[in-house]
């Protein structure tokens, strides 16, 4: 890779103190483990640097972040699943509010498309519009998603902790 397409130093630090801990809590509610979590942000930022794209706005800029951060975690997903392991941690270390663990594992076991409209949602309060453009969806697909999402998550919720 030629030198000049690598990211300064600088830039790197400054988005990963900008986007660092939103794109931490998007990797733990896909992947369910904080060390799964750190190692896909990880890779995010390693391609950033090493891709070194160009942005028209910081909106941009954060919407390729999360589109490589999520597909990320859909590859490590895949890798999961076609050679499991035994153990993996639940969110011992994350910075999530223990009150709300069982709100985050009734999450956690959502289906992935409803997962990642949940949180960019609600979490990161994202714009009905702007998740469409991050997931490639329609805006009223996104709702639809919310509407649906929050039922199971509900009744998930209600099935297990009440």
């Amino acid at each position: 890779m030629k030198p000049s397409s690598v990211r300064p130093a600088d830039d790197i630090e400054e988005v990963v103190q900008r986007y660092g801990n939103m794109l931490f809590r998007l990797c733990v509610v896909m992947l369910g483990s904080s060390s799964d979590a750190e190692d896909a942000v990880s890779e995010v930022i390693l391609k950033y640097m090493q891709k070194a794209p160009v942005f028209e706005t910081a909106e941009h800029e954060k919407a390729w972040l999360i589109t490589t951060a999520k597909n990320k975690c859909r590859d490590m997903i895949r890798f999961q699943t076609r050679h499991p392991q035994i153990s993996s941690e639940l969110l011992e270390e994350s910075s999530f509010d223990p009150s709300d663990s069982g709100i985050l594992e009734a999450l956690l076991s959502l289906p992935e498309k409803f997962r990642i409209v949940l949180t960019l949602y609600y979490v990161e309060e994202y714009r009905i519009e702007d998740i469409a453009q991050v997931i490639q969806r329609t805006p009223s697909a996104v709702k639809m998603r919310l509407k649906k999402g929050r039922r199971l998550l509900e009744e998930k919720y209600r099935k297990e902790y009440l």
